[in-house]
């Protein structure tokens, strides 16, 4: 991926709500989503900008750059000396170790991605990297479904699945019939009925570690925000928490 700037002296046109002509010695940065940010030097806001826009099209000689939303444009016409440039550009997030590549690993949001090779792992939601690195070379992370769990980023090398699968598999009772229930991925991990499709009972495993029994007779969980039951709708569950 990369982004393209643009420096120099420019009259900048944005039709619509925001509808205006200003001109300056500016920087127009488009990033990879198309988006258009069009910065002066005051302060930190845009003069102007055009987010995630249908199109972009960037003519030379003269130069013009043309983005379009629906009714939004915007226009950037160069009326002296420009500069345009191509940088490589990659998602920034918190250091978390080394690939296997040998390049810096970053977190960002839900994924865990090199900085280098461009190689990503996706994270299960509530999970947190460790100081741990895995036999492969990855660190590894922590997760609670259930219990807690220390997984490699490569799910080649750990499955979560796999790992609350041992722990949980047949470990609870269906309560709308005589089944027990399976840990299995539907999205998340999900706590369903070995009788499906003749019961199609099913509670997502929450984040959270097994704390106890509820009183409609499935299990607690102690999660960040209190106790809750594995049936996410139980109104039991705020007795047992009292």
């Amino acid at each position: 991926m990369s982004i393209r700037t643009i420096a120099g002296d420019c009259l900048v046109h944005t039709d619509g709500r925001r509808g205006r002509t200003v001109r300056g010695r500016v920087l127009v940065v488009i990033k990879p989503d198309n988006t258009v940010l069009v910065h002066d030097v005051d302060g930190y806001q845009p003069v102007a900008w055009l987010t995630r826009p249908d199109s972009v099209s960037i003519t030379r000689d003269p130069l013009w750059l043309v983005a379009s939303e629906g009714a939004e444009t915007l226009r950037v016409e160069a009326v002296g000396e420009v500069a345009i440039a191509e940088h490589d550009a990659t998602e920034a997030g918190t250091p978390v170790g080394s690939c296997r590549c040998g390049g810096p690993l970053v977190r960002s949001g839900s994924a865990v991605v090199c900085l280098d090779c461009a190689e990503r792992f996706g994270l299960p939601s509530g999970a947190s990297m460790t100081d741990s690195t895995c036999d492969c070379g990855l660190p590894r992370f922590r997760v609670e479904r259930g219990g807690e769990f220390e997984l490699c980023l490569d799910y080649a090398c750990d499955s979560l699945l796999d790992a609350v699968s041992d722990r949980f598999d047949h470990e609870w009772d269906c309560p709308n019939c005589d089944g027990e229930l399976r840990i299995l991925r539907r999205g998340g991990l999900i706590a369903g009925c070995e009788r499906y499709p003749d019961c199609d009972t099913g509670f997502a495993v929450p984040d959270g570690t097994v704390a106890g029994s509820c009183e409609c007779g499935l299990t607690l969980f102690e999660t960040a925000s209190g106790t809750r039951c594995l049936d996410g709708t139980c109104p039991d569950a705020d007795a047992d928490a009292a």
